[in-house]
């Protein structure tokens, strides 16, 4: 079985202690951890099984005149890979309360990248649960990905990261 890569950023923080939980609930010897910050598409080409980790980022991330963040720098990389023959999920977190008009936007934005690319995204997430205005995460009434909020809703963390690693385990074959 070929190894899952979980391409995660920016490095420090609740981005990768959830990256941890999930690797953790698939199998330590399953996962290898890829930073963004200095990855690039002959990363990417490496692997069949990819879950994309990111957090809190604002529409003004991806926008060229703020491109000195890791995932500014790693989207065009994003973008000269096919996708067509690889699993694919996204988790991210952000903030319900403060964001709640773009709330995991940042989710939607790579999805739609991803999908450019012949992506087919799994672990799609229900809306019911969570509260906010807004998000471009939300396609056909489901999250794209994993939504979490860990400034505001923390104590739900390890419970829909649990249950989402049970729902994508099928697909990624562990």
């Amino acid at each position: 079985m070929s190894k899952i890569a979980i391409f995660y950023g920016p490095e420090g923080g609740s981005v990768n202690r959830v990256a941890d939980k999930i690797k953790e609930l698939i199998g330590e010897d399953k996962v290898e951890m890829v930073a963004v910050k200095n990855a690039t598409a002959a990363d990417l080409e490496k692997y069949d099984k990819i879950i994309f980790g990111l957090s809190t980022v604002g529409k003004d991330t991806w926008d060229s005149s703020f491109s000195n963040n890791d995932w500014g720098k790693f989207l065009p990389e994003i973008s000269k890979v096919d996708y067509s023959d690889k699993t694919v999920a996204i988790f991210g977190l952000g903030d319900h309360v403060t964001y709640s008009h773009a709330f995991v936007d940042h989710i939607g934005l790579l999805g739609k990248e991803l999908m450019k690319n012949d992506a087919v995204l799994v672990g799609p997430v229900d809306t019911e649960g969570y509260e906010f205005e807004e998000s471009d995460a939300v396609v056909d009434g489901k999250f794209i990905g994993l939504p979490l909020d860990e400034d505001f809703e923390p104590e739900m963390t390890d419970e829909r990261v649990a249950a989402w690693v049970e729902q994508i385990k099928p697909d990624f074959g562990f």
